[in-house]
């Protein structure tokens, strides 16, 4: 539904590159390991935070990100599903908490009450979070393995 007189909201992708991009290196910085490794658990603050290889592919890793008891009702149980894309050097939110396939922009209103910028809003939020859990981030916990043949 366009409203008379209004500009149709136009998202801006060198913006959203340069957030991917960032998120990128951030990631690296987080599990620098995640092609010889699994998971990843780090204490940031009371919250435990996991980070686990989904899938990996020769261009492409997905990731599962978690936080639990964080002591806020706001980001306990906090799922994130992201996708990076390593020929590119980006990325990009899959899923947030429950929303899988989020489009670019919408119309606004709408039927689900997304933001017009929904995407670049996810992946703003995954920025800090990040950014968040590098300064905040204690040793990684020891995630015990189970003995060979079990």
């Amino acid at each position: 539904m366009q409203r008379l007189g209004k500009k149709p909201f136009k998202p801006d992708l060198r913006q959203l590159h340069a957030l991917c991009e960032a998120n990128y290196a951030r990631m690296l910085r987080l599990f620098p390991d995640y092609e010889t490794s699994n998971q990843r658990e780090l204490l940031v603050g009371s919250a435990s935070v996991r980070m686990e290889v989904m899938e990996r592919c020769r261009y492409t890793t997905m990731f599962r990100l978690r936080q639990e008891r964080g002591g806020s009702r706001w980001l306990d149980n906090l799922r994130i599903e992201v996708r990076a894309y390593h020929d590119a050097s980006m990325l990009e939110v899959g899923m947030f908490q429950s929303h899988r396939r989020v489009a670019a922009r919408y119309d606004y209103p709408n039927d689900k009450m997304f933001a017009q910028d929904e995407k670049y809003q996810q992946n703003r939020f995954l920025a800090d979070w990040l950014e968040h859990c590098l300064v905040n981030g204690g040793l990684p916990l020891q995630v015990p393995t189970p003995p060979a043949g079990a």
